[in-house]
């Protein structure tokens, strides 16, 4: 694994980042225990500084306490005497003002205050080093706690107190004044005396900054030698999250310590792993390996989703059955191996392989037309390889006619092995998930598009064409890519159904042949016709297309016209 810091290579800073596991970042274990160390030496650092600042802040307050206890006593005194001179000169606000005015000879603070409050909440002078603060009544939780220690068998009524006002909390000293009756106060605002304390606590933490970062990059140095070994492990596993697939750590330069052994460890378990996961795809769909994988559990659920579902069949199957026994097994396996391999290719998912007929999926994956595109080009694959296989046999005969000819034994073998399929495609919303027990489950898409798929593969035996597609497939497909051409090839009702359905058959054009498309149009010109009612017509052009499949039709109208109320849908009597 990289490091996520600035290291040293070659005398120069090389600044490297993250590796990531989806969106979360994998952090080196060195770093970890290194910022745990910082983070303890940090804390340890600002608590002890903090705490020492705190008693130093308690012996700043006492300290200020014994400053206002005395100017209390000369705002006192200045507060006798101006009485009464006021009583002399009857000029009580002229006295009041010079009260304030000594007052202000003390002021040391940003906010220094002294304040005369009778028992009322009247202010009768106030004066305070900020010329902004006005002062138009006073805290009454302060003044309900001073008047309640207000005794009159006693002389003298003072103490200490705390007060609100709009630029925060104020603390001090106050005495009661008989003559004036009013509390003298002398007070200061807390915050003043806790700027000085975060004034030294912020030098302090900007020295306890630079030297962490001064001990960061020696510990960085010396982590990323001690865990080398490690970092090269993470790497080879982050490697093998990335491919989603287990591989081996290379350990031949690694030291002879505990960390070698765990990665000896993980490669044995690795190898085990990966030998029961490659038995464990060739049973299951890969939609459910990358399930497994990833989330480490299956479970029983399931949901509507959208797709696209391929039914492919053997035609003849008991023939091949009857004739071949046994070997039936290794000829499906022959055919098979190309087919799962072809639909594979196109991200197509096996659902189920039942006999000779194989359900295949898509857009568990993809979403969108082209899951549809991708099913017609699996189609026309397995359609191909097929014949191919078919075109290997005729070639194995001529080759051992050139020699003997067959028995009639090896007539019907022959026979039974020149497989030929239909493929029948539909789309649509399906429930796909597992279903089962805990004990045992399957994977498995269920719906009526399903069965309309085998339907539609069904309709390949009579209307002699390899491939039949829905109206669906059509429209998801035209979206996607126009390599296809679909030729509408009839309107029918399937068993099972109440309702019409319109057959295409895809015509690629990458594989094109100008003498087919002339028979396919003139085909679509019948069908027509023949949708009209008018069969006349319609046999006469059936006939000239010289398509296998107008054989249907010409078999189904014979001679007659139309019938009466005639739809266009022909209803199917078998599957």
């Amino acid at each position: 694994m990289r490091d996520i810091i600035l290291i040293m290579s070659n005398n120069k800073y090389k600044k490297t980042v993250f590796q990531h596991v989806g969106k979360t970042p994998i952090i080196p274990i060195s770093v970890k225990i290194l910022i745990i160390f910082i983070c303890l030496l940090l804390m340890s650092n600002f608590a002890t500084n903090f705490i020492n600042l705190k008693l130093s802040q308690r012996q700043v307050i006492n300290l200020n306490n014994t400053i206002m206890v005395n100017q209390l006593k000369d705002l006192y005194s200045t507060a006798c005497n101006q009485y009464q001179i006021s009583m002399y000169s009857q000029n009580h606000n002229d006295s009041l003002n010079a009260i304030s005015e000594s007052a202000k000879k003390g002021f040391s603070q940003a906010h220094s205050l002294a304040l005369g409050v009778t028992q009322d909440g009247s202010i009768l002078f106030y004066s305070c080093a900020d010329k902004k603060l006005e002062w138009n009544s006073f805290d009454e939780e302060a003044l309900s706690n001073m008047n309640n220690k207000f005794s009159s068998e006693e002389s003298i009524k003072e103490g200490s107190l705390t007060f609100s006002s709009e630029k925060g909390t104020y603390f001090g000293v106050y005495k009661y004044q008989s003559d004036w009756k009013c509390y003298l106060i002398r007070a200061e605002l807390r915050s003043d005396t806790s700027n000085d304390m975060y004034r030294v606590m912020g030098i302090i933490t900007l020295i306890i900054v630079v030297l962490v970062i001064a001990f960061l990059y020696v510990g960085i140095v010396m982590f990323k030698k001690i865990f080398e070994n490690v970092n090269s492990i993470t790497k080879s596993l982050y490697q093998m999250q990335q491919k989603q697939k287990l591989d081996l750590i290379d350990i031949s330069n690694a030291p002879n310590d505990d960390i070698t052994y765990l990665a000896a460890s993980f490669n044995s378990l690795s190898s085990s792993i990966n030998n029961l996961l490659g038995i464990f795809q060739k049973f299951v769909s890969k939609d459910v390996v990358h399930t497994a994988y990833s989330e480490h559990q299956i479970k029983l659920e399931g949901k509507q989703r959208e797709l696209t579902i391929l039914f492919s069949d053997i035609k003849s199957f008991t023939y091949r059955t009857e004739t071949l026994g046994n070997d039936i097994i290794d000829l499906l396996n022959v055919h098979y191996n190309s087919v799962i391999h072809q639909i594979h290719e196109k991200d197509g998912v096996v659902g189920s392989i039942i006999g000779d007929a194989i359900l295949a999926i898509y857009g568990t994956d993809n979403v969108g037309p082209k899951k549809s595109y991708m099913a017609i080009q699996s189609a026309w694959d397995i359609t191909n390889v097929t014949a191919n296989l078919r075109e290997k046999m005729i070639e194995r005969r001529i080759q051992i006619e050139k020699k003997r000819p067959l028995t009639e034994a090896e007539d019907r073998v022959y026979q039974a092995v020149l497989l030929d399929i239909g493929v029948g495609i539909d789309g649509g919303n399906v429930f796909y998930g597992n279903i089962g027990s805990n004990e045992h489950m399957a994977n498995t898409v269920i719906g009526d598009r399903v069965n309309s798929a085998s339907r539609l593969e069904g309709l390949t035996r009579i209307y002699k064409l390899p491939v039949i597609v829905s109206e669906y497939i059509k429209d998801e497909t035209l979206k996607e890519t126009n390599q296809y051409v679909f030729y509408e090839i009839d309107t029918v009702q399937v068993k099972g159904k109440t309702e019409g359905m319109k057959i295409y058959y895809p015509f690629d054009t990458k594989q094109f042949d100008s003498d087919e498309q002339k028979k396919c149009d003139i085909y679509e010109e019948a069908l027509l016709n023949y949708y009209k009612g008018d069969w006349r017509n319609a046999r006469a052009e059936f006939k000239s297309c010289g398509l296998e499949v107008a054989k249907v039709f010409l078999e189904r109208m014979g001679l007659k016209k139309a019938p009466e109320e005639w739809s266009g849908i022909w209803t199917m009597t078998t599957k």
